[in-house]
């Protein structure tokens, strides 16, 4: 828990009493591997914080997943369309490996939120931050093709490529598996 206590940091500077309080509202869970946290359909009533592991979201599309991102430990990630509105959400949330979580109800946020001033802080810059990821995300689709996409994703973030099964890798590239092959032979045969 010392690296949520040091990510929190990064956001907000809580007393030990504040940080010891918000932690006896979080719920620990270990998840298995190719378990759903969310499905299509479900309200998101948590944000999660990943302590280990790595987690995917992807919508099923025409039968067709499409991966629209990976986190891992250190990350916070939640369906904020979903958890917000507390409509039903149009995408998966599942491990791609063991996974513990720190699991934080919409409830107790807002709870938060009233007794600890200092997370209305925190919600904005988690909600800031995904809107950049999402934004950042939707300009490398726009604006690169498919072996920049590929390229970009091995220099900022090569845990993706380190840990993450090829198929979901493709799926978040917009791509399909035989096409990242290609790419990946090319630039093997290009070093």
């Amino acid at each position: 828990m010392a690296a949520l206590k040091e990510r929190m940091a990064q956001f907000i500077s809580l007393t030990s009493e504040e940080y010891d309080y918000f932690y006896q509202q979080l719920t620990i869970k270990k998840v298995k591997k190719k378990e759903k946290l969310l499905q299509e359909g479900e309200i998101c009533t948590h944000a999660f914080y990943l302590l280990e592991g790595c987690i995917r979201y992807y919508t099923v599309v025409e039968g067709e997943e499409h991966t629209g991102q990976f986190f891992f430990e250190g990350s916070w990630y939640s369906d904020y369309d979903s958890f917000l509105s507390q409509m039903p959400s149009k995408q998966y949330i599942e491990t791609l490996e063991k996974t513990k979580v720190a699991m934080l109800s919409k409830k107790t946020l807002e709870h938060l939120y009233t007794k600890i001033p200092k997370f209305e802080r925190f919600g904005r810059l988690m909600a800031e931050r995904a809107y950049l990821g999402a934004r950042k995300k939707n300009e490398t689709l726009t604006l690169l093709s498919a072996e920049e996409r590929y390229l970009h994703l091995i220099q900022q973030r090569p845990k993706v490529v380190e840990r993450v099964p090829q198929h979901y890798i493709a799926s978040y590239l917009g791509i399909k598996p035989p096409s990242l092959s290609r790419i990946r032979k090319r630039l093997a045969q290009n070093r």
